[in-house]
Formats: C-alpha cells, structure tokens, sequence
C-alpha cells in the first residue's frame, strides 16, 4: 500500500470559527463569539464520523467550516492531499462537487419557485452543463435512486411531505457523485418512522457510492446506528474521540458519560444512573477559563477551573480532553 493510500481523505487542524459581534446594541466595544475553538479530526474514505453534542455546541458551525460555505477564522483544511483552505475562486468552485452537504430543515434548504427537477439538476447545470436530453435523464435516474417517483420531476417543494423534501436535498447533494458529505441533522426534522427511511437510504447511497459522511446529530441512537466513530463536542471542543463501540460502552469524558446516561431505556425493570448536569451550556462569547466543562462537571477540581485539559489518546485511538478520564 502506498503512502498516498495510507492517508486518511480529511484532515482537519486546529479548526476555529469566532464570530464578531458587539458586547451590547449601545456599546462599540467586540466580543469574539468562538463557535468553534481549535477542532481537529481525520476522515477516512468511505467512513462515517458521527459528531454529537448539546445545542450551540459548534456542530453544525464546524461541518459548514470544512465546505468552506462559511470561511474558517484560523486552521488547516487538507482535502484528498491538497490544502483545501488555500484554493481559491474558480479552484473552489470546481471543488465543490466533491463535497456536498444536507441541510437539516428540508423545506428551508429547497428554493419554493423551482421545481424539483431543477432544483436536482442544478449543481449538474453548474458544474457540467449537460444537453438538455442527458441532464433530464440524469435528473431521472437520481430520483429513482432517491426513492422519488419520477412523475413528480415537474412539481414544486410544498407538494411534498418533509420525508420527501429530505429525499429531493439528498438526490440534489449525491448528484455529482461526492466523496464527502455533511449531513447536517438531516432526519432531526422528520417523524421518527420517516427518520429510519431516510438514515437507511444514506446508508445504501454509502455502499454503493463510497462517500464519507461527517453525520451531525444531537440524537445519540442515530449516532450510534449509523456511525463508525464519534467525536463528542462541547462549546466549539472536541471532548471526546472514539470507536462507536469503544465510545458507547467505555465512555471516558464526565459530559459523554452524562449524555450517555440520558438515552431513555425500553426496559422499565433496567435502572439506570442517570447523571443530570447542573445549569446550562455558558456562552461561547464568554467561555469559562481552564476545561470549558468544569462549571457543570461532577467530577471538576481546583486544576479543572485553571488548566486547559489537552486531548490525549488513552489507547486504541480512544482520545479524551479531560483532567480526570473514567
């Protein structure tokens, strides 16, 4: 095996995204919001990367940082071997077909004046500019790979339900055959049966066409259904980095282990130690010094409030930024 082959497709360094804004509507003074503080992370080709955490934790913030469809503030994006962040203009353009993504609100995220069968042909429009017989059978053969009646090609947005709409985003996203895609709480808007349609449709689009998926979540069952590791974020950091199974049953960081507590379990006769954390997420334009977690930490000590905790690897790739693992 080559080195080229032994290199993972992404490489994520140091990623930060900080926000300006005034300290108050009256006030001249900045405040930097830091929605996303200094996240690292690899994906390898074909591999999911589940990436969960509390709202305003950086999630969504981070995966749009990568797609470079809001600029990073500092960090290294290196993309199939080339730094992703240095391109430029027509370079980034034709870069994008690449890497798509899939919006969480599926009505939002679909233009309500175009029909399907333009909104799907769209980036084809862009990027390969077809003849107007191979683009609509491109159009057709993706909706029927969607699960999309193809009679439907000339119908607008709000004739469909959301599972539906979801299906137009993914077949708009999986047009020009990306290798990475971010599904951006793609099923967290969705009824619970649609919800397992359309993660079992992502997952069959995964085998047939190999992408890598960087799937954001707040629903860890989701997560762990569909992903083959996980990262855990708090506050713009990454706490915790782990194999799916390594990370569910050996939960190392106390807010990892709170959030795994929360689950709900079927069995009533199963008791569970549920750990309820105390006060809510503090802002990310004011963050606590020392471990961002210690305001709400169980376990937080002296060091906690002073030390920022680096992440280490603990063995087996399982990493944790925390003082004082489990």
């Amino acid at each position: 095996m080559s080195e080229t082959e032994n290199k993972p497709l992404l490489e994520v360094k140091n990623l930060k995204k900080w926000f300006q804004s005034k300290k108050s509507p009256f006030s001249r003074e900045k405040v930097y919001i830091k929605a996303v503080d200094g996240v690292s992370f690899t994906l390898n080709a074909g591999e999911t990367l589940g990436v969960v955490g509390e709202s305003g934790c950086g999630k969504s913030t981070m995966g749009r940082s990568v797609l470079r469809l809001i600029e990073p503030t500092e960090g290294q994006i290196i993309f199939d071997g080339k730094d992703y962040t240095a391109l430029k203009d027509a370079e980034l353009r034709k870069s994008r077909s690449d890497l798509q993504i899939i919006f969480q609100d599926p009505y939002a995220s679909l233009d309500p004046r175009m029909t399907i069968g333009d909104i799907i042909a769209e980036p084809l429009d862009i990027q390969l500019k077809l003849p107007q017989k191979e683009r609509m059978e491109r159009v057709l053969k993706i909706m029927d790979r969607v699960g999309l009646n193809t009679r439907y090609v000339n119908r607008y947005p709000h004739e469909f339900s959301g599972g539906q709409r979801q299906r137009i985003g993914i077949a708009r996203a999986i047009a020009l055959n990306p290798k990475i895609m971010v599904c951006d709480e793609p099923v967290s808007a969705l009824d619970v049966s649609i919800q397992a349609q359309v993660i079992n449709l992502l997952m069959d689009l995964q085998k047939e066409m190999g992408m890598a998926y960087i799937f954001i979540s707040h629903d860890l069952s989701v997560i762990k259904h569909i992903s083959d590791r996980v990262i855990v974020m708090y506050l713009g950091h990454v706490v915790e980095m782990a194999e799916k199974k390594d990370l569910y049953e050996h939960p190392m960081h106390p807010y990892t282990v709170a959030l795994l507590s929360a689950i709900p379990v079927p069995d009533r006769k199963h008791k569970k130690n549920k750990i309820v954390l105390e006060g809510d997420l503090p802002s990310p334009a004011n963050p606590p010094s020392g471990c961002v977690f210690h305001t709400r930490c169980y376990k937080a000590q002296d060091i906690c409030k002073t030390q920022v905790p680096e992440i280490k690897e603990c063995g087996n790739g399982h990493c944790c930024a925390c003082h004082f693992p489990e």
